[in-house]
């Protein structure tokens, strides 16, 4: 079954707390966006300033160039997964070592132009794969539908493995994620630009059959 993921993506303590409040009045999965300005074009939360309330599965997403330098911060915040970018640099096999050590999950984010053989050799250390259609550090982007093959050439290559999309998702192309092998949509803009961002959810919850 699909689950809908409110993001969290800003630069503002006063917006940050205020989109994890009002998403946790409809939602218990939280996609946290964090970006270092090199990566990415523009700068999100410190990580130090990143929380939660307790009792919520928190996915952090790590648009940075060097994400293994601070495997001590992002460890110690103790999401249930931890999702960096494979156009990152640095030694993902002893991020992924030190992530399983604490009990987190890895995921691998791939830009619309990475190709699946790019992480095909440590699938074995991988627990989820972000196919990312989106604006690095935005809300919004185009929904790329064609990116769904890589759906499909995951699942081959490893059928328990969860796969999420991040970009453009909305109710006109819930469905068709969803029925293209996609298990976790992460929606920003269609929730957090709602007039009413919960029943925004509930919308999407019934395009992929889950109301």
């Amino acid at each position: 079954m699909t689950t809908i993921c409110p993001t969290v993506t800003t630069d503002d303590p006063e917006v940050y707390r205020l989109q994890i409040e009002q998403t946790l009045t409809y939602a218990h999965r939280i996609h946290i966006d964090l970006s270092d300005g090199i990566f990415t074009g523009n700068k999100l939360m410190e990580i130090d300033h990143v929380w939660w309330p307790g009792g919520v599965r928190a996915d952090l997403h790590v648009m940075y160039q060097r994400p293994y330098d601070h495997i001590e911060l992002l460890v110690g915040l103790q999401p249930q997964l931890i999702i960096v970018h494979a156009e990152a640099e640095g030694n993902f096999g002893q991020f992924a070592h030190e992530c399983h050590r604490h009990g987190i999950e890895v995921g691998v984010a791939l830009l619309p132009e990475t190709t699946i053989d790019t992480i095909a050799p440590a699938i074995g250390d991988i627990d989820h794969v972000l196919i990312f259609s989106g604006h690095l550090g935005h809300f919004g982007g185009h929904a790329d539908l064609s990116l769904l093959s890589k759906a499909q050439q995951l699942r081959q290559l490893k059928p328990i493995l969860e796969i999420g999309w991040d970009g453009g998702v909305n109710d006109k192309n819930a469905k068709a994620l969803a029925d293209g092998g996609i298990d976790v949509l992460n929606a920003g803009g269609f929730l957090h630009g709602a007039t009413a961002p919960e029943t925004a959810y509930d919308t999407l919850l019934q395009a992929v059959g889950k109301k």
